[in-house]
């Protein structure tokens, strides 16, 4: 279950920040204990050193350096209050552990610098990689709380009794037959051995096995007042017996695990049969079955509860397999298992974070008793990582104001030039170290004339510090004025100054409306960073919509989707306000023909629109029959309930192009999809005479389709700044709400069913543009047009990560131009196991010429041309990605830290352009070989895996 636990802790309680370095240090240690371990280890490749190296404890931790507060990517205003549930699914977030192991199987340091010595040159290389990885993550950190925090009571559920009771009620005379054992559960808190609190009991439970009571338990205890030894015991009792022999077991299991952590999730607790729970230490009743008596199930077990906790990754298509793979077994192993042995399933609450144990008061920097056995001991240090009050003090002195007239004359040298451009060109997704950070500090003035430096000194500045601050904001105004590209990282989560974001918007007003509606979507967004309602960035996307109807209708879609958002209702309802108000008060003037009240209606009645398609989609779904007796149905509301949507009393601008004014929909015109969700394709007239055509969704989120087509819409403006049209098609998509929306109409067809009807693509083409004398029989422009559109889109789907791709999503129009649609998966999510790096099918390198011909070859050159145009812009992108960080668009809001560094990854900022052109021609050659979404997905899964069961043993 996924219940939420009632009460919370206030926010005065906040949880740990370690920062570790993770993988370097995990694979050096992992080499060390097997170099010591074997000798033999040593003379094995590395490739089957790397499946040694997996078979040690995965995510082994190293080192915790616990902070005074969180600091990540996307940081928080404040640390949230700690609540616990319990977990179903896998958290949105999984934890990195880590901990400093203080002495290894007691093996002597001698052992340890020899072997040292020996991976000393590989694991060196492995330390650099990982560390550069590292500090474009922004370091790996471990958050925790501390127990002697938690002011909640203990509780867990008891979900059930699994295996057969060993001596099953008699038959007796009854109208119901067979009689069931009624039984329940005692729950005692033990603390060091001895009984803490009244014991707690179960509802009686006579369903018949598997016993399932889904009970929760909440003690008279709280979190804080556990030790590091403190058990719950479970003792399972028949009342059905009618004697005092009615004692069916017991079992006992530690709150906290070795390493001190609390345990969480799902617990499967072995049942000692005829005994009553032992909370003694050691008990004679451990819940936990024995390494040399556990079996497949157990191991299996594991790690599904290693799962829902969330420390194992989530990829959907291999879960499914797996999981199918585990029921099979679970199956066979019940079968084939003689002897079964029973087993209470108890559930423990889970937190945002871990709970690492420590004890309040005297003893709250206590180290962990040190045991005289040889294994890892954890010592968590609360004083590592706080700041050193000299180097604190030195930092302050460094950055006071009288040192700023000493600052004002410095140069950098050669060496700090080429480190100060060095950090410039990092992307906007990077921190940066306590080196750089002073680095920029130090030649702040001598930067003032650089623009691009701005927004890298502006994140070095320690905002908590006032006078620091206030030096920051007087610099800001006499900087060098940045771009608006650059304007759109100070409207991040990072940046929380209320004056650094009003000069973001100060640099937003230079402009021009073609440019801010490209970005308009992730400004509404922005709204959620900001620190009020009515903020700056408020009040000037409000004013700018004043002067154009275009901004005010998408201005006002943008605004009202969110409001469906119960975090930030109150501030888009505010700006929807606004935006009301302002417009109401316009009056006519020379540039305007309408006063404010009936452009604002105008905007309202778009949403009544919305509204009347609606309730015809639902009364369309309702007709039984094919797709034709739906379209027949909806001519005749159309045409008859409804004929008032055929002529409107006052025109309506278009949702998806406002500049348009609609006056009615064509029934004769009209038509439905043949799909599940039936979209409408209506046709609307005109006010000038003409007609447009839209697609109307209901059931189907459009937002991630909205923002992949800005993004479209953005990279061929970048593109054509640079003289490179590539005919793309950016096609408008609105979402009038979280499952409904409008999409623009292109009349087109898919590949799928050109290759059906014409058998390939150049004969589709050579039907709308012969020509005996140009390339196969069609004219050169639109071979040109279609060569050309492949190479945009082929970039484009590589850069946002684009999957799910097939022939029925790739359209072809009448002109030549290709264009992808359905954009249910970005940012590398695939349904389909190894996707291509794009999709490039061989009908569309024939359509060209083959591999081997001029066609093909230019449509190489145009791909890493636009390759090459687009990185030039990838602050951009990222920035506006960056914003899109707290929107509840699927793939985004899932991880979006990930999602940016996955889009950061594809632009190659480590590579030249030249380099970048023999990267992305490495790209095309990939795909262009890439058979796997043409061969079987049942037979890729044997080729891939090899054996049945393989692919659980590398799932799992």
């Amino acid at each position: 279950m996924n219940s939420g636990f009632p009460g919370h802790v206030g926010s005065d309680v906040k949880g740990c920040v370690g920062r570790c370095h993770y993988w370097s240090l995990e694979q050096l240690l992992k080499a060390l204990y097997f170099s010591s371990c074997s000798s033999e280890w040593m003379n094995t490749p590395w490739s089957a050193r790397a499946v040694r190296l997996n078979d040690f404890p995965p995510r082994l931790p190293l080192i915790c350096q616990p902070l005074q507060s969180p600091a990540p990517l996307l940081c928080r205003r404040r640390p949230p209050p700690i609540s616990c549930t319990f977990p179903a699914a896998a958290p949105s977030s999984p934890t990195t552990s880590s901990r400093l192991p203080c002495s290894i199987n007691g093996r002597n340091l001698e052992k340890w610098i020899a072997a040292a010595l020996r991976f000393f040159s590989v694991v060196i290389l492995s330390t650099s990689l990982k560390a550069a990885f590292l500090s474009n993550m922004g370091g790996n950190e471990f958050r925790f709380f501390f127990s002697c925090d938690i002011n909640l009571p203990v509780t867990f559920r008891i979900e059930r009794l699994e295996g057969c009771l060993p001596n099953p009620p008699a038959e007796i005379d009854s109208p119901t037959g067979n009689k069931n054992a009624e039984i329940f559960v005692e729950c005692t808190l033990y603390i060091d051995g001895a009984p803490f609190g009244l014991s707690t009991k179960t509802r009686l439970e006579a369903s018949g096995c598997p016993y399932c009571w889904n009970e929760l338990i909440t003690l008279s205890a709280k979190y804080r007042d556990l030790t590091s030894r403190a058990q719950l015991a479970f003792t399972v009792w028949d009342v059905s017996c009618g004697n005092d022999n009615g004692l069916v077991g017991g079992t006992t299991v530690f709150l906290f695990n070795r390493k001190k952590q609390l345990k969480t999730g799902r617990q499967k607790l072995r049942l000692w049969p005829g005994k009553e729970a032992d909370g003694a230490i050691p008990t004679t009743t451990p819940g936990k079955v024995a390494k040399h008596e556990r079996g497949e199930i157990e191991r299996l077990e594991r790690l599904v509860n290693k799962y829902e906790r969330g420390q194992i990754q989530q990829i959907d298509w291999l879960d499914r397999l797996t999981f199918k793979t585990v029921d099979k077994i679970k199956e066979r192993e019940s079968i084939t298992s003689e002897n079964s042995h029973l087993s209470l399933v108890v559930n423990f609450c889970s937190f945002e974070h871990r709970v690492v144990f420590q004890e309040s008061g005297a003893n709250f920097f206590a180290p962990s008793p040190v045991s005289s056995t040889n294994e890892l001991v954890t010592v968590w240090d609360p004083e590592v990582g706080r700041t050193n009050p000299s180097e604190h003090k030195q930092l302050k002195l460094a950055r006071s104001l009288t040192r700023g007239i000493i600052d004002r004359d410095l140069k950098p040298s050669v060496i700090e030039r080429r480190s100060i451009q060095g950090i410039l060109k990092y992307p906007p997704t990077r921190a940066l170290t306590g080196d750089e950070r002073q680095l920029l500090w130090k030649f702040r003035f001598s930067l003032m004339s650089e623009k691009k430096a701005l927004t890298k000194f502006l994140r070095c500045v320690e905002w908590s510090d006032v006078q620091e601050a206030k030096q920051a904001i007087d610099l800001m105004g006499k900087w060098e004025t940045i771009d608006v590209t650059d304007a759109l990282e100070l409207l991040s989560p990072v940046f929380e100054s209320e004056e650094v974001r009003a000069y973001a918007v100060s640099v937003l007003e230079r402009a021009d409306d073609e440019e801010l509606k490209c970005y308009l979507l992730q400004l509404v967004q922005a709204l959620r960073f900001e620190r009020s309602d009515k903020s700056r960035l408020s009040h000037f996307l409000v004013q700018r919509s004043l002067s154009n109807i275009e901004i005010a209708s998408f201005l006002r879609w943008y605004v009202a989707v969110e409001l469906h958002d119960p975090a930030y209702a109150k501030r888009y309802y505010c700006t929807y306000d606004m935006l009301e108000d302002s417009m109401m008060r316009l009056e006519a003037g020379v540039n305007r023909d309408e006063d404010g009240f009936k452009l604002w209606q105008s905007l309202v009645r778009q949403t009544e629109l919305t509204a009347q398609l609606c309730s015809i989609m639902r009364d369309v779904r309702n007709v039984r029959g094919g797709t034709q007796k739906k379209i027949e149905k909806l001519r005749q509301l159309l045409s008859g309930l409804l004929s008032e949507l055929t002529y409107f009393d006052e025109p309506i601008r278009s949702p998806l192009a406002p500049g348009i004014l609609i006056t009615g929909i064509v029934p004769t015109e009209s038509s439905i999809f043949k799909s599940a969700l039936h979209p409408l394709r209506l046709t609307f007239k005109t006010a000038s005479g003409g007609t447009c055509r839209v697609i109307f969704k209901k059931g189907d989120d459009l937002r991630q389709d909205q923002l992949v087509i800005q993004m479209v819409s953005l990279m061929d403006r970048l593109l054509k700044l640079e003289n490179l049209d590539l005919h793309l098609t950016p096609y408008q998509v609105l979402a009038t709400g979280q499952d409904e929306g409008m999409l623009e109409f292109i009349p087109s067809s898919s590949l799928a069913q050109i290759l059906s009807e014409h058998r390939s693509i150049v004969s589709y083409l050579q039907r709308f543009h012969p020509d005996e004398d140009g390339p196969f029989g069609i004219t050169a422009q639109c071979l040109e047009t279609f060569i050309k559109s492949c190479a945009g889109y082929s970039v484009i789907t590589y850069i946002l990560g684009i999957g799910d791709r097939h022939l029925d999503n790739l359209l072809l129009r009448d002109d030549g131009r290709l264009f992808h649609v359905d954009f249910a998966f970005i940012l590398g999510r695939d349904p389909k196991p190894f996707p291509p790096p794009m999709k490039l099918c061989k009908e569309m390198v024939e359509a060209m010429g083959g591999a081997e011909s001029q066609y093909y070859t230019r449509f190489k050159s145009y791909c890493c041309e636009a390759y090459n145009i687009l990185r030039k812009s990838s602050n951009l992108i990222l920035n506006l990605f960056h914003l899109m960080a707290g929107s509840n668009i699927p793939d985004i809001a899932s991880d979006p830290e990930k999602g940016i560094l996955k889009l950061q990854e594809k632009f190659r900022l480590d590579l030249d352009d030249e380099d970048a052109i023999h990267f992305f021609q490495d790209l095309i050659t990939d795909s262009k070989q890439s058979r796997y979404l043409e061969t079987p997905a049942a037979l890729r899964l044997y080729l891939f895996y090899g054996q049945n069961n393989l692919s659980l043993q590398l799932r799992l």
